[in-house]
């Protein structure tokens, strides 16, 4: 299998480094692809090395389409003399430097190849561009994505207790207009017992298997394990209905297998009982969401039915 630098484009990710010129000496890569240091560099990162980048690649009309900015966190390529250099991209990303700043205009068409996004067409010219701003060892740049990592996760965690807040009085009236009997717990959950059953109650660990669906506070239905909700909403899929996918859901309680607020409201549970489970969006998917059906920032509605407990 030939390797390719162009992946990396997708492991884009914090700020762009200022692109201002400073100067215009070009360069050329071996298939005769030109490309500009905005400002060139001088650290050449030694065989085994990572060079940490930030990207950002635009289309003929200026829209930006990739951007690391936009991901949170660099790109990053190890640097080794064994890698082949496939294309003009690749000699560009192996050559970088600490410091450079690079400035790439080409066809789409020759930038992807075969693999030119549905959005572009392949005559049409885009914009790269490319900042390398560090060099490190293996041992740093592990320890400079944890450090990244964990300032998002208290970035996030800061966030998640002030949306809370502000969830908390959106799903109280949603109980109220909708004269639900809700329970609200510590963490801020809401549920609602409407059936109980008399089988065993469900503890940490254990199995469970769970018919549901997942609703938007607007009602908007995104998932349902009963196929008949699904044809009702216009969400059937001939194909999982074929694979036995219409069925409970089984699942180990408690473990991190699930949203956190299904772990928390499953386990109020017990087999046979019916609920409705309203999760404020730091208890389900935060600020990120889940695909196009579940935006970042959505209070989820589950109605379930505990079908079968093992302990």
């Amino acid at each position: 299998m030939k390797k390719s630098i162009k992946p990396f484009f997708y492991l884009a990710l914090s700020t762009l480094v200022g692109f201002n010129v400073s100067c215009k000496e070009t360069g050329k890569t071996s298939d005769g692809q030109e490309f500009t240091y905005i400002k060139k560099g001088t650290q050449k990162p030694l065989e085994g090395e990572f060079v940490l980048y930030n990207l950002e690649v635009r289309t003929g009309k200026d829209s930006v389409f990739i951007s690391t900015a936009d991901q949170g966190m660099p790109g990053y390529l190890r640097y080794s003399d064994s890698i082949p250099k496939n294309n003009f991209m690749d000699e560009i990303f192996l050559g970088l430097k600490k410091g450079d700043s690079i400035l790439v205009e080409a066809k789409a068409s020759k930038v992807f190849e075969d693999n030119t996004p549905p959005f572009l067409t392949s005559d049409e010219t885009i914009k790269i561009r490319i900042g390398a701003f560090e060099v490190l060892d293996e041992e740093n740049i592990m320890a400079y994505f944890n450090d990244l990592q964990q300032k998002a996760m208290d970035a996030e965690n800061a966030g998640a207790a002030d949306r809370l807040i502000l969830e908390d009085e959106t799903i109280a009236k949603y109980v109220k207009d909708n004269n639900l009997d809700a329970t609200k717990t510590e963490s801020g959950l809401y549920y609602v017992i409407e059936k109980r059953g008399s089988g065993p109650e469900i503890e940490e660990g254990s199995q469970a298997s769970v018919h549901y669906a997942g609703y938007l506070l607007d009602g908007k239905i995104f998932d349902t394990s009963i196929k008949e909700v699904a044809q009702q909403n216009n969400i059937y899929n001939e194909q999982r209905d074929q694979a036995g996918g219409y069925s409970p859901f089984d699942l180990q309680v408690g473990v991190g297998q699930v949203i956190p607020g299904w772990d928390e409201g499953l386990s109020l549970l017990r087999k046979g009982d019916k609920a409705k489970l309203i999760i404020p969006s730091p208890l389900a998917y935060g600020t990120r969401g889940a695909g196009a059906d579940i935006p970042g920032n959505s209070i989820l509605v589950f109605d379930v039915e505990i079908m079968d407990v093992a302990n």
